[in-house]
């Protein structure tokens, strides 16, 4: 970290240029493209939003380059999800916070007893808390609160962006719902390469499996594969999935490990976990992230 310490020192001498000031919109940084849409959708063209993380991109072992500091220096606002889902990003962001900037981690807003527990991570929360819409219209929320803060002229424009995003998500849990519904609860057994839909599993009836952790920091094993290729067989999973942040080998030597054994399992598709699809695609935005997870996932199941 010596290096971004040598940034931090070059930038509190030299300072840098706020585009903010050019344009008058608030400049906002965000950290993950779950929480990028999410500006989009109430700041609209009021605000110039910088994702760091596009698509694909994982979020527990992303660091910060030079220039992303440089853009947490010149930003009005710093959005993140918290509960160490930017694990390398931590110390960073808490030096931004040093410098008085004005830093939200959403996560740490939600209700701690509502959260699921993780002996992985110093938060002792599983950090993947988009997989609940409640928790996400409750980060919208507080987005409207805190850009209605730092621009009060455009407050009333926020605030009916939101109500309008608010409606959208309530439309879509009654769609996620609707789907869901068409399986049958025996066949509701979700096996992904990691931990990233337990918050998905207690909201949807799903009996949730990781191959590794909460973290894909962690590594998964040959004794992993086998006693997961073991679940499988014993609860006669149907397919398995692939995520798109994580790389597929881990899955498919899964699947490999469940057919020597004489069971058929197929990969179901590519599930979008720590991250969204490619921007200005359907699945590059929140809602039609989400949706598309659950067409996957009951269509190759049933």
């Amino acid at each position: 970290m010596k290096k971004i310490y040598l940034i931090f020192i070059t930038i509190a001498f030299f300072g840098c240029k706020n585009t903010s000031e050019d344009n008058g919109k608030l400049k906002v940084v965000t950290t993950t493209s779950m929480i990028t849409d999410l500006v989009k959708n109430i700041g609209g063209d009021l605000v110039e939003i910088e994702g760091l993380m596009g698509a694909g991109v994982d979020p527990h072992l992303y660091k910060a380059s030079e220039g992303d500091v440089s853009k947490f220096y010149n930003a009005d606002v710093i959005f993140y999800n918290g509960l160490h889902l930017e694990g390398k990003l931590v110390e960073v962001l808490e030096k931004m916070e040093g410098q008085q900037k004005t830093t939200v981690a959403l996560g740490e807003f939600l209700d701690k007893k509502e959260l699921i527990g993780s002996t992985y991570f110093t938060s002792n929360y599983d950090p993947h808390v988009w997989f609940n819409i409640q928790f996400f219209k409750q980060f919208a929320e507080k987005v409207t609160a805190v850009l209605s803060e730092k621009a009060p002229k455009h407050k009333a424009a926020f605030e009916e962006n939101n109500t309008v995003f608010q409606e959208q998500l309530s439309q879509l849990e009654l769609e996620v719902r609707s789907i869901i519904a068409t399986l049958p609860e025996e066949k509701r057994v979700l096996v992904t390469a990691h931990d990233a839909f337990n918050y998905f599993g207690k909201e949807y009836g799903f009996n949730v499996v990781g191959l590794q952790g909460i973290s894909t920091a962690t590594e998964a094993g040959v004794q992993d594969v086998q006693k997961l290729s073991d679940f499988i067989i014993e609860n006669k999973v149907k397919a398995i999935f692939i995520e798109s942040s994580v790389p597929r080998r881990t899955i498919e030597a899964l699947q490999q490990a469940v057919l020597s054994k004489d069971h058929e399992v197929i990969i179901g598709g590519s599930l979008y976990s720590d991250a969204l699809g490619d921007a200005g695609s359907v699945e590059g935005t929140y809602i039609g992230m989400f949706t598309y997870n659950v067409n996957t996932i009951v269509n190759a199941l049933r």
